[in-house]
């Protein structure tokens, strides 16, 4: 029994001793998986700064867009080459409504459904761009643990070929291989719950984000309706 632990612990259990010591098929799971990590936190950093600056610039258009400055000299200023999204939405809908006069000044029939579409279709534009990338780390979150089950399982068949053929199940033989397995599952977790964390978390500061556009589109499309009423 002593002779058995001396040798169990002159083992080296490092991460990287475990790692170099997996067999071809277990270390390419968990380069996948670190991959995939560093895939994940860089699209969570890339996103959190993207919404960050995103709701920034919508509160700037919102105070421009409430200030008492008109609508036409708004639109001239920003128009031509809208930089947000929430520019991007009103050039559609102020885009529509100069296209829906005509040459006598008069408004052609339909103009209030053709704005509102419009102005859907730049929203629905802007949520696909908005929600970019959330994929990978929903399929990064779903996936990772059971790829990491999968280096798990093959590094237990390992583990017990090598029992087998040493012929022996004593701690020295068995603990480096069912260590090397368990590391594949360990790190399919490190990948799958920041990825399911922020994938939530991105996802709901992405439909507040997108259901602010709905709102302003709303009311820009009122006050539209109100002219179109006078």
């Amino acid at each position: 029994m002593e002779t058995t632990a001396l040798a169990a612990s002159e083992i080296d259990f490092s991460l990287m001793s475990l790692f170099f010591r997996a067999t071809i098929t277990v270390k390419l799971v968990m380069i996948g998986l670190i991959v995939a990590s560093i895939w994940s936190w860089g699209i969570i950093i890339q996103k959190m700064i993207v919404y960050r600056r995103t709701r920034a610039q919508s509160a700037a258009f919102d105070a421009a867009f409430w200030s008492g400055e008109p609508l036409d000299a708004l639109y001239a200023r920003v128009g031509a080459n809208p930089a947000t999204g929430a520019e991007r939405i009103f050039a559609a809908g102020m885009a529509e409504w100069q296209r829906s006069h005509r040459q006598d000044g008069a408004l052609i029939p339909g103009a209030s459904q053709r704005i509102d579409r419009s102005m859907n279709v730049a929203i629905d534009r802007e949520a696909r761009t908005l929600n970019g990338s959330l994929t990978v780390l929903a399929s990064v979150g779903s996936a990772a643990p059971f790829v990491g089950l999968f280096g798990t399982v093959w590094g237990i068949i390992n583990a017990f070929t090598e029992i087998a053929i040493m012929q022996s199940t004593n701690l020295a033989v068995v603990a480096p291989g069912i260590a090397e397995a368990l590391l594949s599952t360990a790190l399919g977790l490190l990948a799958a719950i920041p990825a399911t964390i922020f994938y939530n978390k991105l996802s709901d500061d992405s439909d507040a984000i997108t259901s602010g556009y709905e709102q302003f589109a709303d009311e820009f499309g009122t006050l539209l309706s109100r002219n179109l009423d006078t």
